[in-house]
């Protein structure tokens, strides 16, 4: 029997997307640090240009605290439909080489050149030649990650940035894997990393060295992922209809919870990292969910749903997720999970779509 070819899947992900396109259409914003979003008192950072980075001004910071990292900080109001428009003739460049392509938001996407339609050897030359023409057409750089599955390719892909492009082969995967610190990897969060921190649980080597019934034991229904990437194995295939229809973030607390205040701001958390993903793929949805799973491992959820309008700003998806668990609180019983997911996206028309 014929054995399958190893697939080859290339991440890329352009670089400072909305505020090089700025940069780009303002000769005056070149080479100074600039800030998509805006500066009023309860504004937060949408991107940043590598300049601002360089002073720690990252997306999702409060706009005052962006400001004193770098007081030369030029705000830049968001045009999100110049953005989409930049996105489709980068797709159009994508759907030259492969009709496998899974976007992930305006700036970034999978695509599995296995079979590519160019005809093109190797992955890393198509990657090379679609990067080039990408900055020939549109006038933006981006990076590329190259490998044999999803997780490691999103991972090499941020290894040159920006402006360059990186090579996971079958022979390296699992030994790159364990060098790199979990707080890199794909699926951990910022909670998940410091509760991995907190179990000595470093590095992919790390995680590698705990066996599957400790993952369970702590982490739950995603050990099964958590054993796999650490191992640089993942199956998912680069899913051309895959179409988002939600966005969700869930947490297990190192400890049951009981406390009001400990709960609700587990929950601001999990909401937090839901509304990072919305604003940056510019998806907003009606239906707030938030998940609560008990000691004993009794599951519950409350939602609640717009009757008109969508859930697109920060503090609306902070309230009502307050509201949720509150409806919950006090607790007859410690609290082990709680998990916040926005739903129900406001329906585009093929040509509105992120790519």
């Amino acid at each position: 029997m014929a054995q399958a070819p190893v697939r080859k899947i290339i991440h890329v992900d352009m670089d400072a997307f909305y505020a090089s396109v700025e940069q780009r259409d303002d000769p005056m914003l070149k080479g100074k640090p600039v800030a998509v979003g805006y500066a009023a008192a309860r504004g937060v950072v949408a991107a940043a240009s590598y300049e601002a980075r360089k002073f720690g001004v990252r997306s999702a910071l409060p706009s005052v605290t962006a400001l004193r990292r770098c007081p030369e900080l030029v705000f830049v109001k968001p045009r999100f439909d110049v953005y989409r428009a930049v996105s489709k003739q980068i797709h159009a460049i994508f759907a030259d080489y492969t009709p496998i392509i899974q976007p992930l938001s305006l700036d970034e996407a999978y695509l599995d050149v296995t079979a590519n339609l160019r005809g093109i050897e190797t992955a890393w030359a198509t990657a090379k030649e679609i990067r080039a023409r990408i900055l020939e057409e549109t006038g933006l750089t981006a990076s590329a990650g190259i490998s044999y599955n999803k997780f490691l390719a999103k991972l090499a892909s941020d290894q040159r940035k920006p402006n360059g492009q990186f090579a996971v082969t079958p022979d390296m995967g699992a030994a790159w894997v364990e060098t790199l610190p979990v707080k890199r990897f794909h699926g951990v969060g910022p909670v998940t990393a410091r509760k991995m921190q907190g179990l000595g649980i470093e590095t992919g080597a790390d995680l590698r060295a705990k066996s599957i019934e400790f993952l369970r034991a702590h982490f739950g229904s995603s050990a099964e992922w958590y054993h796999a990437i650490a191992r640089g194995e993942d199956d998912r295939p680069v899913d051309a209809e895959r179409i988002r229809k939600s966005s969700g973030s869930e947490t297990t607390f190192d400890r049951d919870l009981t406390e009001n205040t400990e709960i609700e701001a587990g929950v601001l958390e999990m909401a937090e990292d839901v509304w990072t993903w919305c604003e940056k793929a510019q998806e907003f949805g009606r239906t707030v969910t938030v998940k609560v799973k008990y000691a004993d491992f009794q599951i519950i959820t409350r939602s609640r749903s717009l009757s008109a309008g969508l859930v697109d700003r920060r503090e609306a998806l902070r309230d009502m997720s307050l509201s949720l668990i509150r409806s919950v609180l006090p607790t007859p019983k410690g609290i082990r999970l709680v998990g916040v997911t926005v739903s129900n996206f406001e329906e585009r028309l093929g040509d509105e779509l992120p790519f």
